[in-house]
């Protein structure tokens, strides 16, 4: 079992910069291969970034691509998401997930494959 709690939103001006952070529990984290999700009021959740769990690979949304940063801390049980040149559409609950599978070789964006969710931090960009 994984716990997620992020933190980290608020509300920023477009082009400001914004990092959040999860803190996970249990002993396996360093296991998951991690990712992170939003959803705006009015729309389903999308991906935005993962990383696997050793950290050696990342993947990432290409609406997102170059302006956010994925990592992680396996000695602290953390996963940040670096946020820059934030855009208004970047607005939305941004939610931390763990993957179901152990050491999975391959980063993946399909939100089926995460089986543990944080409760999510509010992101807002204002124009």
């Amino acid at each position: 079992q994984v716990q997620l709690v992020e933190s980290g939103g608020g509300l920023v001006q477009a082009g400001d910069s914004l990092r959040l952070s999860c803190l996970a529990s249990g002993r396996t984290f360093s296991s998951y291969n991690m990712g992170w999700f939003r959803q705006a009021p009015g729309k389903e959740r999308e991906f935005v970034a993962a990383i696997s769990w050793s950290g050696d690979s990342t993947l990432y949304a290409d609406s997102v691509k170059g302006r956010f940063t994925i990592s992680r801390d396996n000695a602290k049980n953390t996963v940040a998401l670096q946020m820059n040149s934030l855009k208004p559409e970047d607005t939305a609950v941004y939610y931390c997930a763990a993957e179901l599978i152990l050491r999975r070789t391959v980063v993946v964006g399909t939100a089926g494959a995460y089986g543990y969710w944080g409760q999510g931090t509010q992101v807002t960009v204002s124009s």
